[in-house]
């Protein structure tokens, strides 16, 4: 004990413990190797022992707290994030909160949490230490705290969100909004829409062996859409499944929402979606997901958009063979689809009417994925960490229902839809992902549907008409949403104006928001008094835009 607290000591401790963080940190916002955080630290310690960083000739000791110490809890914040997720997300963040976290499937994190708390809590005092006994570190750590707070991503898109409510123009993505008005199709084709949890088609280049394979075999059988690129607020679970099946981001409802310290009642109540088109042509709708419907607002969005049945892990472990047979998140996807088969067998039997079903996977999950008990005996045992044993699990199990789908005759007059709900988060191969052009999988299969490939400048916006015009519905302009069909010559908003322009546009929009939240927002009375008339597009707007020739 008495060597730990001596003063000759004691700044190896906080020298090591800040060499040891700045040098992790610097490769998880990298993508530098893990090995470069031991060269770092071994710098930082020089440095600090060549300057005597806690023990200068004149100490003086102060019992001051630094000024660093909030900045540098967020920093944590945010590294965190970015170590867990790739990418850091406030939409997803802010959504989270208020749809509902019950019944997520990351314990694994709850450990990585505290860690990561203890972490934190040891530079907190490491800082602390340093700028008490030495003054140097009590003059610049307060630099240091506004270097922090003006570069931490997380206050940087705060400051965004805050900056849009006095936007000059926070309705520019709203105006280009095109509610789905569509024509009564002469056919109605039944629909089955396969999400396969994280599989991006970027899986299918070459540096990744075979994994994506049993998807190109499928995709050899209908139509493959290439450049499904990801735009902000489309970038997990519920906002790829919004985006892609009601043609919007999904702009968290944040202080539009009436009851901030409840739960959400509803999730995009002011846009009709594809579940509410169907609902109106008379069809039987289907949701099965292998994960709770309580978390991220699943089960309020699919009953809130005419679902007919919604069901998810607590539903179906109590008529399990094996209710222990289970991941973190839910079912293995030999089991969820199992009870796929089964529901549209019985869909198909009632004979009354066309039939949708979504369901809903897991195994390709970030970062390791949960390959199921089939996969592991066709593919040999699973080491835990290879998120491309795990791709190669759900694109044949992908393939498998579909094909036995087929043998049977369910897929008769049915149009098939396999896509990814958003690129990946941090998995094992994240470095050379993200050396890559990256987009998500999409793929077509149906009757009436010609093989072929199809590369266009897109996002998921864009896979709502594509799935309506594809059903056979005639939309107006060939749009919905803010999405264009890709089966169509309608340029993309993406094609016109390109990404960057959208995410930053997003940032900046206010009316959209409200348009989502209708019902859960206080109303604006000015607008109410004076209504305006939906345009799609300004002369402003017009004057910059280069129109796509084919």
């Amino acid at each position: 004990m008495p060597a730990f607290t001596s003063f000759k000591l004691t700044p190896w401790l906080p020298l090591v413990i800040l060499g040891l963080s700045l040098g992790y940190a610097t490769t998880v916002l990298t993508r530098l190797p893990w090995w470069t955080l031991l060269f770092i630290a071994a710098v930082w310690i020089g440095v600090g022992v060549k300057l005597a960083w806690g023990r200068p000739l004149n100490a003086r000791y102060r019992r001051i707290w630094p000024w660093s110490l909030v900045p540098l809890s967020l920093a944590g914040v945010y590294v965190y994030l970015a170590d867990s997720f790739g990418n850091v997300d406030l939409g997803a963040v802010f959504f989270h909160l208020q749809a509902g976290m019950t019944e997520h499937g990351g314990a694994g994190k709850m450990v990585s949490a505290v860690v990561y708390i203890a972490v934190v809590a040891a530079i907190l005092w490491s800082v602390t230490w340093l700028s008490r006994h030495d003054q140097r570190w009590r003059l610049a750590e307060r630099y240091f705290a506004i270097l922090l707070l003006a570069t931490n991503p997380l206050l940087y898109g705060l400051g965004q969100r805050s900056v849009a409510l006095v936007a000059d123009d926070g309705e520019w993505l709203n105006r280009r909004y095109v509610p789905p008005l569509i024509e009564e199709p002469q056919q109605t084709p039944n629909l089955l829409i396969m999400y396969l949890e994280s599989l991006e088609r970027t899986y299918g280049n070459d540096i990744f062996g075979d994994a994506y394979a049993d998807l190109n075999v499928l995709g050899e059988q209908g139509l493959v859409l290439e450049g499904i690129r990801q735009m902000d607020n489309t970038g997990w679970t519920m906002a790829g499944m919004i985006a892609s099946q009601c043609g919007v981001p999904l702009m968290p409802a944040g202080l539009l929402h009436d009851t901030q310290f409840e739960p959400l009642q509803k999730v995009v109540p002011g846009v009709d979606c594809l579940g509410d088109i169907l609902a109106a042509q008379g069809y039987r709708l289907s949701y099965l997901g292998g994960a709770s419907t309580q978390f991220a607002g699943k089960g309020l969005f699919y009953r809130g958009h005419q679902f007919n049945t919604v069901k998810g892990k607590e539903d179906f472990v109590p008529d399990m063979e094996d209710p222990e047979y289970l991941n973190s998140w839910g079912l293995y996807d030999d089991t969820l689809y199992d009870l796929t088969v089964d529901e549209i067998r019985r869909l198909d039997e009632e004979d009354n009417g066309p039939w949708a079903v979504v369901n809903l996977n897991l195994a390709g999950h970030a970062p390791s994925g949960f390959p199921s008990q089939t996969c592991q005996d066709r593919q040999g045992p699973f080491d835990g960490q290879n998120i491309l044993y795990s791709v190669e699990c759900s694109a044949h199990e992908a393939r498998m229902l579909i094909e036995r789908l087929q043998r049977e005759g369910l897929l008769d007059n049915t149009l098939v839809v396999v896509l990814s709900d958003h690129l990946t988060m941090r998995v094992s191969v994240w470095d050379q992902l993200t050396a890559l052009d990256r987009d998500n999988t999409l793929i077509i299969l149906g009757d009436h549907i010609a093989p072929q490939r199809i590369r266009r400048d897109a996002t998921m916006l864009d896979v709502f008409p594509t799935i309506l015009e594809a059903m056979g519905f005639t939309l107006n302009e060939h749009r919905a949403g803010l999405g264009a069909s890709l089966l169509s010559e309608k340029p993309t908003l993406v094609e016109i104006h390109g990404i960057e322009v959208l995410n930053e546009r997003l940032r900046e929009e206010t009316a959209l928001q409200h348009r989502l939240w209708e019902g859960l927002a206080p109303q604006r009375r000015a607008l109410e008094e004076n209504p305006v008339t939906q345009v799609t597009e300004t002369p402003a707007d017009q004057a910059d835009e280069v129109h796509i020739i084919r």
